[in-house]
C-alpha cells in the first residue's frame, strides 16, 4: 500500500537545538553553492559517477556554517540510510510544495499570488510515497484478522477505551502492524484516531521513529488546525535529529495563525524564524503575507511589540526578490508609529522606498506619519503630511485630527489644538470620543478651565462614552488650581455618569484632606473600602494618614499606620519622619513587625485558587515559597478577581514587579504546607486530603479562577493532577449531592456540573462569589466571557471519561 505524502526523504542532519538564534541577515554559504552545483550534476551522471559526487558532498557537509554558534553535525545514524539517500534529500530541498490557497490572507492583486492550477500541478510533482504492507501480504491469517478488527473497532471508541483496547494487544503487535493501523485511519479520514494510535506507539519498547509517517500525520493535524497536536509531532521530529519538511513548517504556522488563542501568534513567529534559520527554507509569498497581516491586525497594545519580527519578515521578502505590496509598507510604518521611541529615519527610508516603487502613500500611511509626529512634536513634518492627506482623501479620519491636536499641544499651542478640534466638529457634525478626550486633556494641561468646562459639557450632551478619562483630567486641573468646589461637583457628576473608579475617589479624597475636611474624607474612605471594584490602596492610605498628622489626630494616625504596615503598603518618606515624633519608637515598630499569618478565610480561598491553577515556586532548598497568580487579560472575570486578590492578600504581595496578567507573593516559609501538598516535586498534584477541604468557599474561588460557564449554562472546573485525586474530588462532590462528569483534555481534567447540578452548585457557592462577578458566573444566564479551550470540551452526559491511559 502506498500513501502519498508531501514530505521529503528522511534527513540525516542533526542540529544542536539548545537555542534558536535571533533574526539575522541571510547569507549564502560556499557549501550551499557547491551542493547546488553537484545536485544538478547528480541527476545527469551515471550511477557509478554519482557515488563520487555523493562522497564529495559528505566532505562538504562536515564544514561548519560560518557565523553560526551551533555548527552542523552529520550522522548516518540509520543503518539503512545511504549517502545516496542523503544526496537525494538535498536534491529535493528546494522543491516547492502546494500550500493551501486559503492561507493567502491579504487581498492582493492576482499577480501577487500563485495560480491554483500551477500549485496543484506542482504539488503532485513533489509528492513522495509511504510504503506500508497490505493485509494480504502478511503471512499469518490470525494477524490479518486482528488488524482488520482493530481498524474497524478503534475509530468508533473514545480515547480512554481506545487506549485500553491497544493495551490489550501489546503481546503481539509490532511497528509494522501499528503503522498499518495509523495509515488506515488516515485513509478513512479518522485523523484523531490515527494520532492517538501513533502516540500509543511512541510509548512502546519496539517503537522506531518513522520520519515519513510522522510528517504525514503532522501535516494532516495542521490542516485540521489542531496546532497543539501538530506541534507535538513537529517537536518530536526535531528531537529525533530530523528537519521537518517545508510544508510541515508552513502548515504549522498557518494552524497557529488561524487560532485566536493567546500566545499562538508568538508561536507562529518562532516557527517562522526556525523555518528560515534551522530548515534553510525560503517561505512562499503567501506565508510572509499571512504572518505579517496577523501581526498588524493584532490588538494595538500587543502588536507594537512585534516590530522586530515584522522587520525580519520584510527583510526576508526583499532578499527573496518578492515584490513588496503596498500593505506591507503601510503596516510596517504603522508599527513604527506606535513605538514609544520613534525611529524617524526608518520611517523616512520606508516612505522613500515606496516612492521609488511607484506606490502612492495612502491614508493609512499619512495617519501613521501624523501619529509619529505627535509623539515627537514635529510640527513641520506633520503639516506636510496633513497637506497630503487633505489633497488625497475625500474625508479625513477623525484620528488624524487627534494627532494634529497632540502635535500642537506638544509645543504648547493649545489654541491651535482647539481650532483643529472645531474643524473636526465641522467635518463630522460631532467630534469623536477620542477627539473629546484629547482636547479636554490638552485644555486641562494648559489650565484653560473655562474652555475645558465648555467642551466637557458638549461631551456629556453628545451621549458618547466613556467619560471617565475626561473627568479625571478635569478633576486633576481643579485640584492644581485649588478649585475644590468645582472638583466636588465633577466628582458627583462622574458618579452619575460613570462606573465607580479608584482614581476619581483618590483625587476627591486628596482634595478633602487638603481643605481639612477629615470627617468627609473618612466617609469617602469607608465608601472605597465597601466598593468591591474600588477598594483602597497605598495612595489613599497615605492621603488620609497625611490628613490625620496635619490635623493632630494621632490615635487615628497610629491605627491607619498599623493597617498600612499589615498590608505592606508603601509609606511616603516625609510621613515616616512625622510618625517618628508621634509613635513611641519607630525602631520598635520596625524591629518587632507583626508576624504574617493567613486568616481562616484566606486559607480556604487559597486552596480554591490552587485547585484553579495558581502556581507555587520554591527555592532550591524548598525553604521559601512564592505563589504566582496568572490572570487572563481578555477575561472580565479575571479582571475583577485580580482586584479582589490584591485586596485580600495585599500584605503578602510583591508589587514591585507587578504585571498586567500576573501577581506574585513574597517568598515566605509560611507557604511550605501548601507547597508540600499541591506542588511537592515542582509539579501540580491533588492532595490526598482534598476531600476534607472542599468547603463552599474553596469551590467558589476554584470556580472564579479556574472555572467556566458554557453557553448551555453548565459549569466546568479545570484541575491538574492525577486520576486518583480527581476521583476523590468527585466523591466529595457526590457527598454534597452534586453529580458530575469528568473529561480529560490535554494535561487537564475538566469536571462538569451539568444541567440541574450546575444550579445546585451555584446555590452552594453563591454567598462566597465576589459580588461583581455574580452576574457573569450565574448559570441561569449566558456568558460571552468564555475561553476557547472550554468550548471544545465535549461532555457525554451518559458517561465519564477519567482514564489515566488517555495520555494526550
Amino acid at each position: 500500500m502506498q500513501l502519498n505524502n508531501t514530505s521529503q526523504d528522511q534527513s540525516p542532519l542533526i542540529f544542536l537545538l539548545s537555542s534558536v538564534p535571533t533574526p539575522v541577515k541571510p547569507y549564502i554559504t560556499p557549501m550551499r553553492t557547491a551542493i547546488s552545483l553537484l545536485r544538478s550534476l547528480s541527476t545527469s551522471f551515471p550511477t557509478h559517477r554519482r557515488l563520487i559526487i555523493n562522497r564529495t558532498l559528505s566532505l562538504f557537509n562536515t564544514t561548519p556554517l560560518p557565523h553560526s554558534t551551533n555548527p552542523l553535525r552529520i550522522s548516518l545514524f540509520h543503518a539503512h540510510s545511504s549517502v545516496s539517500n542523503f544526496v537525494e534529500h538535498l536534491a529535493g530541498e528546494d522543491k516547492n510544495h502546494d500550500f493551501d490557497k486559503d492561507n493567502e490572507s491579504f487581498n492582493f492583486d492576482g499577480s501577487f499570488g500563485s495560480s491554483v492550477d500551477e500549485s496543484e500541478k506542482f504539488f503532485k510533482a513533489s509528492t513522495t510515497t509511504l510504503d506500508v504492507k497490505e493485509l494480504d501480504e502478511l503471512p499469518e491469517q490470525w494477524r490479518r484478522s486482528k488488524l482488520a478488527w482493530l481498524c474497524k473497532e478503534l475509530p468508533s471508541h473514545k480515547a480512554a477505551t481506545l487506549i485500553r483496547i491497544l493495551n490489550a494487544q501489546r503481546k503481539w503487535v509490532n511497528q509494522d502492524d501499528m503503522t498499518y493501523v495509523v495509515v488506515h485511519c488516515l485513509r478513512i479520514r479518522q485523523n484523531e484516531t490515527a494520532f492517538r494510535v501513533y502516540k500509543w506507539m511512541m510509548q512502546q519498547h519496539w517503537f522506531r521513529f518513522d520520519f515519513a509517517l510522522a510528517t504525514k500525520l503532522a501535516d494532516l493535524m495542521g490542516k485540521e488546525r489542531k496546532y497543539s497536536k501538530c506541534r507535538e509531532i513537529f517537536d518530536d521530529i526535531i528531537n529525533h535529529g530530523f528537519i521537518p519538511t517545508e510544508y510541515t513548517f508552513h502548515i504549522l504556522i498557518i494552524s497557529y495563525l488561524s487560532s485566536s488563542t493567546r500566545g499562538c501568534l508568538d508561536e507562529a513567529c518562532v516557527i517562522y524564524n526556525r523555518m528560515i534559520q534551522l530548515g534553510g527554507y525560503s517561505p512562499r509569498l503567501s506565508l510572509h503575507n499571512s504572518i505579517f497581516k496577523a501581526i498588524v491586525t493584532a490588538p494595538e497594545d500587543s502588536s507594537k511589540r512585534y516590530l522586530n519580527q515584522a522587520e525580519f519578515i520584510f527583510h526576508q521578502m526583499v532578499t527573496s526578490g518578492f515584490k513588496i505590496h503596498k500593505d506591507i509598507y503601510s503596516g510596517l510604518i504603522w508599527l513604527h508609529s506606535y513605538q514609544d521611541t520613534i525611529d524617524k529615519e526608518r520611517i523616512a527610508s520606508l516612505r522613500a522606498e515606496m516612492q521609488l516603487s511607484g506606490i502612492e502613500e495612502n491614508t493609512d500611511v499619512l495617519v501613521s506619519v501624523l501619529r509619529a509626529c505627535s509623539k515627537e512634536g514635529d510640527v513641520e513634518e506633520a503639516e506636510k503630511a496633513w497637506k497630503k492627506l487633505c489633497n488625497s482623501a475625500q474625508s479625513i479620519p477623525s484620528q488624524a485630527f487627534v494627532y494634529k491636536m497632540e502635535v500642537y499641544a506638544k509645543i504648547g499651542e493649545y489654541m491651535r489644538s482647539l481650532d483643529v478640534f472645531k474643524s473636526l466638529q465641522e467635518q463630522t457634525g460631532s467630534a469623536s470620543t477620542a477627539g473629546f478626550h484629547k482636547i479636554i486633556k490638552v485644555l486641562c494641561k494648559a489650565q484653560a478651565a473655562e474652555l475645558a468646562e465648555s467642551v466637557m459639557k458638549d461631551f456629556i450632551e453628545s451621549g458618547k462614552k466613556p467619560l471617565m478619562p475626561s473627568f479625571i483630567d478635569l478633576m486633576d486641573m481643579y485640584f492644581t488650581l485649588g478649585m475644590h468646589d468645582k472638583l466636588e461637583y465633577a466628582f458627583l457628576q462622574s458618579l452619575e455618569k460613570c462606573r465607580s473608579n479608584r482614581t476619581i475617589y483618590n483625587i476627591y479624597l486628596k482634595s478633602l484632606v487638603q481643605i481639612g475636611n477629615l470627617e468627609k474624607a473618612e466617609e469617602i474612605l469607608r465608601q472605597m473600602q465597601n466598593l468591591e471594584d474600588v477598594g483602597v490602596d497605598s495612595k489613599s492610605c497615605n492621603t488620609i494618614l497625611r490628613g490625620y498628622l496635619d490635623g493632630r489626630e494621632y490615635v487615628k494616625a497610629e491605627k491607619i499606620y498599623a493597617l498600612m504596615k499589615e498590608k505592606k503598603y508603601y509609606i511616603e518618606p516625609d510621613l515616616v519622619e512625622n510618625l517618628e515624633r508621634v509613635l513611641s519608637s519607630k525602631e520598635e515598630v520596625v524591629q518587632n513587625p507583626k508576624i504574617l499569618k493567613l486568616s481562616k478565610e484566606q486559607r480556604e480561598a487559597l486552596v480554591g485558587l490552587l485547585l484553579g491553577g495558581v502556581k507555587i515556586e520554591s527555592d532550591e532548598k524548598r525553604k521559601k515559597h512564592m505563589l504566582v497568580f496568572n490572570f487572563n487579560e481578555n477575561s472580565g472575570v479575571h479582571e475583577v478577581l485580580k482586584r479582589h486578590v490584591c485586596n485580600e492578600y495585599n500584605e503578602w504581595l510583591d508589587l514591585s514587579g507587578e504585571k498586567d496578567d500576573q501577581l506574585n507573593t513574597i517568598s515566605h516559609s509560611y507557604f511550605g504546607f501548601y507547597a508540600d501538598q499541591f506542588w511537592p516535586q515542582g509539579q501540580p498534584v491533588i492532595p490526598k486530603l482534598i476531600h476534607r477541604w472542599l468547603s463552599p468557599r474553596v469551590l467558589a474561588y476554584w470556580y472564579m479562577y479556574g472555572g467556566y460557564k458554557t453557553t448551555s449554562g453548565d459549569i466546568l472546573l479545570k484541575v491538574r493532577g492525577s486520576e486518583d485525586g480527581v476521583i476523590r474530588i468527585v466523591k466529595a462532590l457526590q457527598k454534597k449531592s452534586l453529580t458530575c462528569k469528568v473529561k480529560r483534555k490535554g494535561g487537564f481534567f475538566w469536571i462538569g456540573l451539568l444541567g440541574s447540578n450546575s444550579i445546585w452548585f451555584w446555590k452552594l457557592v453563591d454567598p462566597y462569589i465576589v459580588r461583581d462577578l455574580k452576574d457573569h458566573l450565574k448559570p441561569e444566564q449566558l456568558s460571552s466571557d468564555l475561553k476557547e479551550e472550554s468550548q471544545t470540551v465535549d461532555f457525554d452526559r451518559s458517561d465519564s471519561d477519567c482514564s489515566e491511559d488517555d495520555a494526550s
